[in-house]
């Protein structure tokens, strides 16, 4: 089932162009090559990448002008795919090893089978074109590492999952609060620092304000996903615009609202859940995941494939919802997008996002359900648990 998904993801990557993401990293790997990451960064707000991700792109730039590869029809949307498909055929062979030695956390069947062969990767990692399956496989290494006690295995992985997007240092306190109730922080914040500095030594030496600026003052696009789209949605003035820059004052201070919720959200988990067994890690992240969805001012599309592994840890019957209201939203982005279907280049306009708006509320809608339908088991489970408290969570009451 795996390997005739990875062959099905191979097939759409080499018979369509997939996405404007394609697009603007084509446009990224032809600066990276000819002028270098660092004017890349100077000269383009929009590239908010990890320097990691801008060798790769210049790496591709120049690999598409071999001759075996242009003979071969192995152009630039194609290779950017490419490292995608491998990355989830790698996760799914850490999610069977993970579900062979802990019995206890073995899905059924039925999601295995939904998890090698979901539309959701198929979707994002054979067609849209970006880098977010590669995130996922070292975000899962990083967990894996964890729940075997490896801290600076964990802290490495850890820093190539931020290499490819800075999001996963998000989940950096429930990594950090593990360790520290293991008493071997060190090893890992000293592997993950030594790691992250490493990679981005370049840009931190050359032109570290602009670096920052770009890459972790990343900003929102506001209306097309949760709790801003329901804003957008009253008709109101003040939430109407849908972009990522020029925004009103009120829109920028619930922007921020709600991102401070997201990182508080996260810390509070990543305290209260620090004592419980090493397995319940997974869980953890799939709940952090979670919160971010849920309370996040913009989501991409191509995100959705952050969670997966996690909430198949955490609820395989969640994980089956949560497989079919995002099919449904991304079918319908990519059809409107493209055009109709078949899909070969999918432009997401500010327009057509915010027509396509409409479809992500499915998956939204799940997560919050999903949230929701989690704290309320919690407090059948345990009346004493309290959301907001700091009280940590027991081993013998993991479930909460």
């Amino acid at each position: 089932m795996a390997v005739m998904a990875s062959l099905l993801k191979v097939a759409i990557a080499l018979n369509s162009f997939g996405t404007n993401d394609v697009l603007a990293f084509y446009q990224f790997a032809k600066a990276i090559d000819t002028h270098g990451l660092i004017w890349l960064y100077e000269h383009s707000i929009l590239f908010n990448h990890p320097p990691l991700i801008g060798y790769f792109l210049g790496e591709l730039a120049r690999l598409e002008h071999q001759p075996f590869l242009q003979q071969n029809s192995l152009t630039f949307p194609f290779l950017l795919r490419l490292p995608g498909i491998i990355a989830d055929f790698a996760v799914l062979l850490l999610v069977l090893s993970i579900a062979r030695k802990y019995p206890h956390l073995r899905p059924p069947c039925w999601t295995l089978f939904l998890f090698a062969a979901s539309p959701v990767s198929i979707m994002i990692t054979g067609f849209h074109g970006n880098t977010d399956p590669i995130l996922v496989l070292f975000l899962l290494l990083a967990t894996i590492m964890a729940v075997d006690g490896r801290p600076a295995l964990c802290g490495v992985s850890l820093a190539l999952a931020c290499e490819v997007k800075i999001i996963p240092l998000l989940l950096l306190p429930i990594f950090f609060f593990v360790w520290i109730d293991r008493r071997r922080t060190s090893l890992f914040l000293g592997s993950f620092l030594v790691s992250s500095i490493i990679f981005c030594l370049e840009p931190l030496l050359k032109s570290p304000a602009v670096f920052v600026r770009n890459v972790l003052a990343y900003g929102s696009f506001w209306g097309v996903w949760g709790l801003t789209y329901c804003l957008r949605m009253t008709g109101l003035n003040e939430f109407h615009k849908t972009s990522f820059f020029n925004l009103s004052a009120v829109q920028n201070a619930i922007i921020m609202s709600l991102k401070v919720t997201v990182v508080v959200g996260i810390l509070i988990l990543s305290w209260r859940r620090r004592k419980l067994p090493a397995t319940a890690l997974f869980a953890s992240i799939g709940y952090a995941w979670m919160i971010f969805f849920v309370f996040s001012p913009g989501v991409a599309a191509q995100y959705l494939v952050w969670l997966a592994p996690f909430i198949l840890f955490l609820s395989p019957t969640f994980y089956g919802f949560l497989v079919a209201g995002s099919s449904v939203f991304l079918f319908a982005l990519y059809t409107i997008t493209s055009g109709g279907f078949p899909w070969y280049f999918a432009h997401a306009s500010n327009k057509l996002s915010a027509i396509c708006a409409d479809w992500a509320l499915i998956p939204w809608l799940t997560l919050l359900g999903g949230l929701i339908a989690f704290g309320l088991d919690a407090r059948r489970q345990n009346p004493n648990f309290r959301f907001l408290s700091l009280k940590p969570i027991q081993p013998a009451t993991t479930s909460e």
